[in-house]
């Protein structure tokens, strides 16, 4: 399995959008389902810094991964555009791969 980590930062007032935006049924996992490859979206909150959040998209492999950025390039971007504002930061923290 292939882990993509995310770290964001998020204000107060755009707290309760993005957990609904970004949470394992929202509007990313959704766009996520359209390939088979997709696992589950985890959204993690850090309990000592408000407003800073993990998500974890894990994925059988990164081939997989790699072809479904390819073949929705649009759509993840025509999301990203619109999730913009509701995060002050984010920083991909990097591609794991899980060892089993």
């Amino acid at each position: 399995m292939v882990h993509v980590l995310w770290e964001f930062k998020v204000l107060d007032e755009n707290r309760a959008e993005f957990e609904s935006s970004y949470k394992g049924n929202g509007v990313w996992a959704r766009l996520f389902r359209n390939d088979p490859a997709y696992v589950k979206t985890l959204l993690v909150k850090d309990q000592e810094r408000a407003g800073r959040y993990l998500t974890i998209d894990v994925w059988t492999d990164m081939q997989s991964y790699l072809r479904f950025k390819d073949r929705f390039a649009q759509e993840y971007a025509r999301i990203d555009a619109e999730c913009e504002s509701l995060t002050d930061s984010e920083k991909l923290i990097g591609i794991f791969e899980e060892l089993g």
